[in-house]
C-alpha cells in the first residue's frame, strides 16, 4: 500500500470510530423477555429518555469488517430520535452490508424495517467519497425496543492496514445494561510492508484503555483477541465545567506504532517534529544547511539551529535597538508578530487565490514574514526565530488543547498535540508565551494552553522533553465590574455598568470578534446582562474599548434603566449580589458529581456597586456581609457600607486559583459556593418614612 493511501487511512480513523461497531456477524435477533416488554422505566437509570439492553462491537480484520448489534428500549418520546440511525462510512473502500432492523412493540408485536437505507453523500473530494447510509426503524412509539444490525466491509488490503483500527467509545449518552466488544487482529498481517509517512515500519499493535476504574475487563486471549465484557455503564456524564470529553468519557483505542517503548516513541516524535520547526526557521540561510547542521554535534552551538535566515536577522535587529533590555526585546518581538494575520482566526486564502496574488505556499518564516500572515503554529516558529536572533534564548513547545483533551504520554499517539506555544528566558527565568494565540497579551496563555502538556525543545536546544504550563493567576485574569445607580421613589433606576476585563475573560471576547465579528459579541453580551441582572433591570451594551489591543483591558460601559428591587408594603428590598441577581453560581444545585470539575482558567471577579437612595427611604436593615475562605483555593467577601447618608455600596470579590478537581473533592467547591450563593442573596431593607414605625 502507497504511502499516499495510507495517510488517507490515517486521516479518517476517527470517522471510523463511529464505525468501529460490532457485534457477532452473523448475530441473530433476541426474543424480548416479558420484563423487557413490559419495562416503562428503568431503575438504573432514573429519567432516561432510553437505555441500550445491549450492545456489541466486532472487529475482524481476518474477515475484513466492523459490525455493530443493539438493542434499545426506548421509554419517552424524546428517546425516540434514536429511532433514526445514521452510518458514515467511505465509499472508496468501504460498504455497508447486511443491515437489518425491526421495532417490537410492548405487546409483542414485530415490525420489521421493509426498505433500504438512504444513501446520502456527505463530502467528496480526490482523496476521498464520504457518505451516509441513513434507516429509520418502522412505527416506533414509547415502549419499543429498537434492534439493528449492520456490517461494514472494508477493501481486503485496507483491513490489512495497520491504520484501520477500532476506535470503542464504550460510554454513551444513555446507560448500557450490558456490552460486548471484541477485535480479531489479522495473524498472517505482514507488518514489514507496512509504513507510515515518514518511513517508521509500524509493528506494534497498542491499546489505550479507559474504562473508569474497570480495565481489568480488557483482556486478550492466546490468540491475541481482544475482549471487552462490562454491565450496568453509566452514561456519559452531562455535568457543567466538565474536563474535555475525550478525557472523561470510557474508551478503547487501538493503534499501531513503531515502538511500544514511551521514552523511545516520545523522543523519535519529539526528534522529527524539532526537526520539521528547524526546517521551518530555514537556518543560517539555508533548509540544505541546517539538515547539514542538524547531522553534526553542535554542542554549546545548537541555538544556531534556531536562528532563521540573514534576512531574517535583519528583520530582528531592526525591531529591537542594542541597549534593549531582554523582556523589552521579548515584547517587541511579540508585538510585532501580534500584528502579521493570523490565519485561524480568518478564512485562509484558496489556492487559486494565492496563485492570482503570485504567493507562494509558506515553507519558511521569511515567507510568513514577507506576506504578513501565517497560520497560529507558523506565527509562534516566526516568534521563535526573531527572538533567537536578537538573543533572547526561545524554544518551540508542542501542546495539547485543553478544551479537547488532556496530554497523555501513555497514549502513543501525536494526534494529541494541537497548538505550539514559545518559551523565552528573560532575566534567567522561562516565560511561557502564546504569539500564536491572535491578541493573547504578552506574558499570558490561552486557557486552552494552560495546565496543559506535551513536549518542548530541550534548553540545550538539542533534545525534546515532556513539560507541563504553568496554571494562569487570577491576580491578572480580573473582571471588574462597578456599577452606579440612582434610585427613584417608585423604584425606577438610572444609572450606567462598567465592565473592564483582562486575561481569558478579556481574549474570549476579542477572538469572538475575530471569528464572529461585532454583531456576535453584541448579541453575546447582552444576553450575558439579560441573564445576570436583576428582574426589571436592562443594560444596553454597545461596544468593547481596547478590542484590538492585547497590552490593554477591555472595557465597556453599559447604560441601566427599568426598575428596582421589590416593594413589600412601605418597605423596598434590594439585592446584595446585583450582578448575580439571575446567574447561579457553579455547582450550587449539583449536590454530587460524576465528572471533574473543570473551571478553564483562574479568576477573580471584583463588583463594587453603589445605589443613590432617595430622600424618603432611609435604610432600615443592612445585612454582615461575608468574608469565606477556601485554603489555596478560593475567597469570597461581601461587604455593605453607607458611606454617604442615603448612598449604600456594596464591594464583592469572587475568587479562584485552581482549574481542576476530581469528582472526589467535589464537597469543597460545592460548600463554598453554596455559601457564596446565600450570601449574594442578601437583601438590604429601606424603609418609607411614612412607615417607620409600622
Amino acid at each position: 500500500m502507497n504511502a499516499h493511501r495510507q495517510l488517507f487511512y490515517s486521516g479518517i480513523i476517527f470517522l471510523l470510530s463511529a464505525l468501529s461497531l460490532s457485534p457477532a456477524y452473523a448475530q441473530s435477533f433476541q426474543q424480548p423477555t416479558p420484563a423487557e416488554l413490559a419495562m416503562t422505566t428503568d431503575p438504573k437509570a432514573p429519567g432516561a429518555d432510553a437505555v441500550y439492553l445491549y450492545r456489541e462491537e466486532i472487529a475482524d480484520d481476518t474477515l475484513h469488517f466492523h459490525s455493530l448489534y443493539v438493542r434499545i428500549k426506548i421509554l419517552t418520546e424524546r428517546g425516540k430520535e434514536l429511532a433514526t440511525v445514521h452510518v458514515p462510512y467511505d465509499r472508496s473502500f468501504v460498504k455497508v452490508d447486511d443491515i437489518k432492523a425491526r421495532t417490537i412493540h410492548p405487546d409483542g408485536t414485530i415490525i420489521p424495517l421493509s426498505v433500504k437505507a438512504s444513501d446520502l453523500l456527505l463530502l467528496k473530494n480526490q482523496d476521498e467519497q464520504i457518505h451516509d447510509a441513513v434507516f429509520n426503524l418502522p412505527d416506533v412509539t414509547v415502549g419499543s425496543i429498537l434492534e439493528y444490525r449492520y456490517v461494514l466491509r472494508f477493501e481486503a488490503n485496507a483491513l490489512s492496514s495497520p491504520l484501520v483500527t477500532p476506535q470503542w467509545d464504550v460510554q454513551l449518552p444513555f446507560f448500557v445494561h450490558e456490552a460486548h466488544y471484541k477485535f480479531v487482529p489479522d495473524p498472517q498481517f505482514s507488518y514489514g510492508d507496512i509504513i507510515n509517512n515518514k518511513g517508521d515500519v509500524l509493528n506494534n499493535l497498542m491499546a489505550t484503555v479507559h474504562l473508569g476504574g474497570h480495565e481489568s475487563q480488557f483482556h486478550h486471549d492466546s490468540s491475541n483477541r481482544f475482549f471487552i465484557d462490562l454491565t450496568d455503564i453509566p452514561p456519559i456524564p452531562e455535568e457543567e465545567w466538565m474536563p474535555p470529553l475525550r478525557s472523561v468519557e470510557w474508551h478503547v483505542y487501538f493503534y499501531y506504532t513503531y515502538t511500544p517503548v514511551q521514552q523511545l516513541y516520545w523522543q523519535g516524535e519529539g526528534s522529527d517534529w524539532r526537526k520539521s520547526a528547524i526546517r521551518f526557521i530555514a537556518s543560517t540561510a539555508t533548509a540544505k544547511e541546517a539538515e547539514q547542521l542538524m547531522k553534526l554535534n553542535m554542542g554549546n552551538d545548537a541555538v544556531k539551529l534556531f536562528l532563521p535566515a540573514n534576512d531574517m536577522i535583519a528583520a530582528a535587529g531592526a525591531i529591537v535597538s542594542p541597549s534593549d533590555s531582554e523582556e523589552d526585546k521579548a515584547r517587541k518581538i511579540y508585538a510585532e508578530v501580534m500584528k502579521l494575520e493570523n490565519t485561524d482566526y480568518s478564512r485562509s486564502m484558496t489556492e487559486n487565490e494565492r496563485r492570482a496574488r503570485r504567493l507562494k505556499p509558506l515553507t519558511t518564516i521569511s515567507e510568513v514574514w514577507k506576506q504578513r500572515s501565517g497560520s497560529s503554529k507558523e506565527l509562534t516558529l516566526l516568534y521563535v526565530a526573531l527572538a533567537n536572533a536578537v538573543g533572547v534564548k526561545t524554544w518551540p513547545m508542542y501542546i495539547s488543547n485543553r478544551d479537547q483533551a488532556i496530554f497523555d504520554p501513555t497514549y502513543l499517539n501525536t494526534t494529541q498535540l494541537d497548538d505550539y506555544i514559545a518559551i523565552s528566558s528573560i532575566n534567567g527565568k522561562e516565560v511561557f508565551l502564546d504569539p500564536g494565540s491572535r491578541y493573547c497579551a504578552f506574558g499570558d496563555l490561552d486557557w486552552r494552553h494552560d495546565f496543559t502538556g506535551g513536549i518542548r525543545v530541550t534548553s540545550d536546544y538539542k533534545n525534546t522533553a515532556f513539560a507541563g504550563t504553568p496554571v494562569n493567576n487570577y491576580r491578572t485574569s480580573v473582571t471588574a465590574r462597578t456599577a452606579d445607580i440612582t434610585v427613584q421613589p417608585d423604584g425606577r433606576i438610572d444609572g450606567y455598568a462598567r465592565f473592564i476585563l483582562s486575561g481569558p475573560a478579556a481574549l474570549h471576547w476579542r477572538h469572538l470578534a475575530l471569528t464572529a465579528g461585532d454583531a456576535a459579541i453584541k448579541t453575546d453580551f447582552n444576553e450575558l446582562l439579560d441573564s445576570s441582572l436583576p428582574v426589571g433591570v436592562k443594560g444596553e451594551f454597545d461596544h468593547f474599548v481596547g478590542l484590538d489591543d492585547p497590552d490593554s483591558t477591555l472595557i465597556t460601559t453599559v447604560k441601566l434603566s427599568g426598575s428596582l428591587g421589590i416593594v413589600t408594603g412601605k418597605r423596598f428590598l434590594l439585592p446584595a449580589g446585583f450582578f448575580v441577581a439571575r446567574q447561579n453560581l457553579p455547582f450550587v444545585s449539583q449536590t454530587s458529581r460524576q465528572a471533574p470539575v473543570d473551571l478553564h482558567y483562574a479568576e477573580a471577579i471584583k463588583d463594587t456597586v453603589t445605589f443613590h437612595l432617595p430622600a424618603v427611604y432611609t435604610l432600615e436593615n443592612k445585612p454582615p456581609g461575608a468574608t469565606l475562605q477556601w485554603p489555596n483555593r478560593g475567597a469570597y467577601q461581601l461587604t455593605i457600607t453607607t458611606p454617604q447618608p442615603n448612598d449604600v455600596t456594596i464591594t464583592r470579590l469572587l475568587a479562584h486559583s485552581f482549574l481542576l478537581l476530581p469528582a472526589g473533592e467535589y464537597k469543597e467547591p460545592h460548600d463554598f459556593y453554596s455559601k457564596s450563593s446565600s450570601a449574594d442573596q442578601q437583601q438590604i431593607t429601606l424603609i418609607h418614612e411614612t412607615g417607620k414605625g409600622n
